[in-house]
């Protein structure tokens, strides 16, 4: 598994870089990396859902880190936002494609989680934290804005209906399965590979919190 190490001041993600959203931040490079394999039981589910199977718990060793980065204020805030000169390359055959399957899947996870959970949710230890609805609210509002880096139109998502969701998150799938290269489609918009790590990322990271404060 090759791996992509963002470095903050504070905090450095890990980002398995063959699997769009497998993302986790430590602070240090060696805890972030076990923190990304910790999760390879949690990533695996959704990698199967999308029709992909990942190997079972992956050994430490196992991880080949084939390029760092900067981190930024973004990165200590806590969200992956650097892009790797991976991100840049042409993308495999059938790989973007499986992104979308990945983005697919990411979001009906991430749906019933929402469903599955309760309206109040249990508090961080020093009492902060969104409730179940304000993060489904907080979700959308982020996709709306990263789908604008996919070239989508722009929407509002607390004035939208469920069924006008549905068909932003369609939008977005469509455009790796149809995509013909991995560049941005747009002027300021974002490489496919980073739009993908970065939106399945998101979805994940907050579907696992409402999992883990719902204990």
């Amino acid at each position: 598994m090759i791996v992509g190490l963002e470095i903050g001041a504070r905090r450095t993600f890990a980002c398995a870089l063959e699997w769009p959203g497998w993302c986790r931040a430590g602070r240090s490079e060696e805890e972030a990396i076990e923190r990304l394999l910790e999760y390879s039981g949690r990533y695996g589910t959704v990698a199967e859902r999308a029709g992909f199977g990942l190997p079972g718990e992956i050994e430490l060793g196992a991880a080949e880190v084939v390029e760092r980065v900067e981190g930024d204020a973004t990165t200590d805030f806590g969200a992956p936002g650097r892009q790797y000169a991976f991100d840049r390359q042409a993308p495999a055959s059938g790989e973007l494609a499986r992104a979308g399957a990945l983005l697919d899947a990411a979001y009906a996870y991430f749906d019933e989680v929402v469903a599955g959970a309760p309206a109040v949710l249990r508090k961080g230890p020093r009492g902060g934290g969104r409730d179940r609805d304000a993060v489904a609210a907080h979700v959308n509002g982020v996709d709306a804005a990263y789908g604008r880096k996919l070239g989508l139109p722009g929407w509002k998502p607390e004035l939208a209906t469920a069924g006008e969701i549905a068909e932003h998150r369609a939008a977005a799938v469509r455009v790796f399965r149809d995509a013909s290269s991995g560049e941005a489609r747009m002027p300021g918009g974002w490489p496919l590979r980073y739009a993908a790590r970065r939106g399945i990322w998101h979805l994940l990271d907050h579907a696992w919190e409402i999992e883990d404060r719902s204990r």
